[in-house]
């Protein structure tokens, strides 16, 4: 039988009641309350309940499938050679940048086609593994994230129409130079923190042969070059279904608040229980902030806080909102380098971010990698908003 002081001692063992359990009572009724009171109980839980259901149909599902693509592909990349290539070429770039191997840029290109748990798929794979460092492979996360959807961000801003004929080529490649910039912030705080927590020498725990061959070798699967090839493009599909369901519960629940908390009610301005309405509480705050966020990135309107707001829970949710702040002239040029590249570097880490650590298997770490993911999203935007006013000068 244990003795008191063990139980003491035991880091994981707490009281029946404590400080905790008031505090979590009071922020958990809280937040309740505060929903119910705008939308009414029932709309409440029939939102919650819808919006968790099309995420999981739309978003969810869609991720699934990318995961899965990405997976064949990352498959048949380490198979054939890409990534090891990739990683002797690339490797005097990318360790001074980001502190990471060269076969990370592999996942930054997954990423940026696809979406953020694209890298999930790479990190799965001992031969993509071999390469990092334990204290690195958490960071996967971060620079993941930061160019999650970034083709499809910088095509959308592009091809939005300006009602004075402005084009947003420039504005929208500029934002990519902030997501960049971003993204090296956010991997290199991530790093301290890793650093801190398990040193600089260890390497990540691979199987078999891998754990000693480094970069000099790779391993292939036997037989010809025709069965290799489907056999790693399964493999790899397979994979990529695994990480599709472990992020099912971060997505559902996260993004669900994420999105009460940041739309608004439906187009009549009334509340009817539909999917993604909301309280509109975090643009509300922003509004308040706008002394601050306007000198930090130019915003020509208040709502224009609106987009990089929305992108914390959904990048595909903020996109959506530009072309309307462009046809009323609340924004501009410099307002969507500054969209382009908040809305790329953070693309809806907040309902990812946990998720995607817990696939890796570092889920101690997560609340690192937002506050350190919250700081490079908004250095992208800082950077993407101050370069832009200096390509205007030269311009």
């Amino acid at each position: 039988m244990a003795t008191k002081e063990q139980i003491n001692e035991h880091p994981n063992i707490k009281k029946v009641v404590s400080f905790e359990s008031l505090v979590f009572i009071v922020c958990f009724l809280g937040l309740f309350g505060l929903l119910g009171s705008k939308m009414g109980a029932i709309n409440m839980l029939n939102t919650m309940m819808q919006t968790a259901y099309q995420l999981l149909m739309d978003t969810v599902l869609y991720i699934m499938a990318i995961a899965v693509l990405a997976g064949a592909i990352s498959g048949l990349f380490t198979e054939f050679g890409i990534v090891a290539v990739i990683n002797k070429i690339l490797s005097p770039l990318m360790k001074p940048m980001y502190d990471l191997p060269g076969a990370s840029v592999v996942g930054i290109l997954a990423t940026y086609l696809s979406d953020n748990p694209a890298i999930l798929t790479l990190a799965d794979d001992q031969g993509f593994r071999r390469y990092f460092k334990k204290y690195q492979l958490p960071a996967l996360t971060n620079i993941g994230t930061a160019f999650g959807m970034g083709l499809i961000i910088t095509s959308f801003m592009i091809g939005i129409t300006s009602p004075t004929g402005e084009s947003f080529i420039v504005p929208a490649l500029i934002g990519n130079l902030g997501a960049i910039i971003g993204s090296v912030v956010s991997v290199r705080l991530m790093l301290m923190f890793t650093a801190k927590e398990y040193g600089k020498t260890e390497l990540c725990e691979v199987e078999g042969i891998n754990a000693v061959m480094y970069t000099d070798y790779r391993m292939v699967r036997p037989g010809s070059a025709a069965s290799r090839f489907m056999s790693a493009m399964l493999d790899g599909g397979k994979s990529g279904v695994s990480m599709g369901v472990a992020i099912v519960p971060g997505v559902l629940i996260i993004c669900t608040f994420v999105m009460m908390l940041t739309n608004g009610p439906s187009e009549a301005g009334t509340y009817t229980g539909a999917a993604y309405e909301g309280i509109g509480l975090l643009p509300a705050l922003g509004d308040k902030l706008q002394f601050i966020l306007k000198p930090l990135f130019g915003f020509t309107s208040s709502q224009g806080v609106s987009v990089p707001i929305t992108s914390l829970g959904a990048a595909g949710a903020a996109i959506g909102l530009v072309p309307k702040l462009v046809q009323n002239g609340m924004a501009g040029g410099n307002d969507v380098a500054v969209f382009t590249a908040m809305c790329m570097c953070w693309s809806g880490y907040l309902s990812t971010h946990v998720a995607m650590m817990d696939s890796l298997g570092y889920s101690k770490m997560t609340g690192k990698a937002i506050i350190s993911h919250t700081i490079g999203g908004l250095c992208a935007g800082i950077s993407a908003h101050w370069l832009y006013v200096l390509f205007s000068m030269i311009g």
